[in-house]
């Protein structure tokens, strides 16, 4: 734990106010000359990804001592491994449980403030849309070694915790808004980094593993929020939401910056660079990342960021397939949280306690998703890999298997809905809906960083981008959809449109190969 400890966002600062210097690494530097040599050499990845702009010399390039250098975050001990995933799924449970965590204030929002139900429901829609517009911001910065994954974890988090005591305590409706808004704003580098700071440690045998566990935190945090607050809200009142967001992030926010090392490899190879030009004086000491990026323009970085992103999207069917089934599947998840209300009280005399319950039917459901994610891992996808036998379709195989389930689901919930039928045969619908969306967003989060590996984690971020502007349309039209045209014909409608969908990830898994090869953004 001293090693977490010392180069965590808080060791780091001590460190750096005691020696002046930033350093990473976790053995001493080997003495270096300060001479120059006239051989040019290239890397494992240079070789992968095509030669660095000017070549260095052997004695000027700063990198890993080796295959099993302690520095390397690929390298650290397992356990060192599984407290930094469980620090990092834990914070992703306390941010996404600040979406619907405000769901039980919405009504006493509407009548203390005299809103519509439509404006009362911008609490959840504009922290949805800001945890999707964050992305496109962090993304790209984690990705500067001179920055890496930390300071905007810290820094955005920081930022989190304090507005949850503005939002606990402001009297007027367009303050709330705008501080809702906010919060999700500085809850996106869970979303845009996360996946990166997993992927920087773990090899690629654990990956999808480590994925599958943080994906289903993420999928049930929403799930618990209104279960959370629920209780809560009807003993002490709407405010009290937003203290319990406080009370929720707080303590693992602390930890976080407390016990969680820097994980980006570029970044520690930086500063050791960095350190090593202070002790030597030889100025061309440098690493890999900094040759590529010496020249990189603000401008560039937000091409790549925020343009590149929607021009692949645009150019390539399949990546823009990816991202609207993503984004319909949030749409629908999103718009539970407007029909529950609708039927469960209505239908069924559940007060707002009992209907927060109803959601907790996404934990066993996401429990069951992840079991059928991991043994597909184990018995089908790694051993594949080890004889050199898998094509990348392989991660689509779940989603597609699994994907059926979301309309199934739908149809199940719109068409027993009713006072006649058990309240149980809705929320079993529920349930396979959310088992659907599990698999489907495994299965894609796996796949394009395997098809799109240089654009890996701006595509990450205009696809979460893409997912929450339709879950904030979904929010803001299911109520009056529902109202117009009943729960079983919204909720009928959106069955239909992901019965489109399945037709379409079949599709994707036997023809891949063929857009890939067409692709010139994809590796075929």
């Amino acid at each position: 734990m001293a090693y977490l400890f010392k180069h965590s966002t808080l060791g780091t600062l001590i460190n750096y106010y005691r020696t002046g210097r930033l350093s990473f690494t976790r053995r001493p530097a080997k003495s270096i000359s300060s001479s120059s040599s006239s051989d040019d050499v290239t890397t494992d990845t240079d070789a992968n990804e095509g030669p660095l702009e000017g070549k260095i010399s052997a004695n000027h390039l700063v990198t890993w001592s080796g295959d099993s250098d302690p520095s390397n975050p690929q390298n650290w001990p397992f356990w060192q491994k599984v407290v930094i995933t469980a620090i990092l799924s834990t914070w992703t449970f306390a941010v996404y449980v600040g979406s619907s965590i405000y769901t039980p204030s919405q009504e006493d929002v509407v009548e203390v403030f005299g809103v519509t139900h439509v404006e009362g429901a911008l609490g959840i829609a504009l922290y949805v849309l800001g945890y999707g517009l964050g992305s496109l911001l962090f993304s790209p910065l984690s990705e500067v070694p001179a920055i890496g994954r930390n300071p905007p974890y810290a820094i955005s988090g920081f930022l989190f915790v304090i507005l949850c005591v503005p939002t606990s305590l402001v009297n007027n409706y367009p303050g709330l808004m705008v501080l809702r808004f906010l919060l999700g704003l500085m809850a996106s580098p869970c979303l845009a980094t996360t996946g990166a700071s997993l992927g920087d440690m773990w090899g690629q045998r654990h990956f999808p593993f480590a994925i599958a566990i943080w994906a289903m935190v993420a999928s049930v945090g929403p799930a618990c929020g209104p279960t959370i607050s629920s209780f809560a809200v009807e003993a002490m009142g709407w405010r009290f939401s937003s203290w319990e967001l406080l009370i929720i992030s707080a303590p693992i926010y602390v930890t976080m910056v407390s016990c969680m090392p820097e994980t980006s490899g570029p970044t520690i190879l930086y500063y050791e660079a960095r350190r090593r030009r202070e002790e030597t004086g030889n100025m061309e000491l440098m690493s890999e990342a900094e040759i590529k990026q010496k020249d990189l323009k603000v401008g560039s970085l937000l091409w790549d960021a925020i343009i590149k992103p929607w021009e692949m999207n645009l150019k390539d069917p399949a990546l823009l397939f990816t991202t609207l089934y993503l984004g319909l599947a949030y749409g629908v998840f999103y718009s539970f949280f407007e029909s529950l209300p609708l039927v469960y009280p209505v239908y069924y005399s559940f007060n707002a306690t009992s209907t927060g319950l109803v959601f907790l039917a996404v934990c066993p459901a996401c429990l069951l998703g992840l079991t059928a994610q991991c043994l597909y891992l184990k018995y089908h996808v790694i051993p594949r890999l080890n004889d050199n036998n898998s094509e990348l379709e392989d991660h689509l195989v779940p989603g597609m298997i699994a994907s059926p389930l979301i309309p199934i689901g739908l149809f199940i919930y719109a068409w027993t809905a009713r006072p006649s039928t058990h309240w149980i045969a809705p929320t079993i619908g529920l349930a396979l809906v959310i088992v659907g969306i599990y698999a489907i967003a495994q299965s894609i989060f796996l796949y394009i960083p395997n098809i799109y590996p240089r654009y890996a984690a701006s595509i990450f971020a205009a696809n979460s981008l893409a997912r929450s502007v339709l879950a904030f349309a979904a929010i803001l039209v299911a109520r009056p959809m529902f109202k117009a045209i009943g729960v079983g014909g919204g909720v009928s409608l959106l069955g239909g449109l992901m019965v489109l969908c399945v037709v379409g990830i079949v599709a994707l898994w036997k023809w891949g190969l063929v857009l890939r090869k067409r692709s010139k953004f994809a590796v075929a």
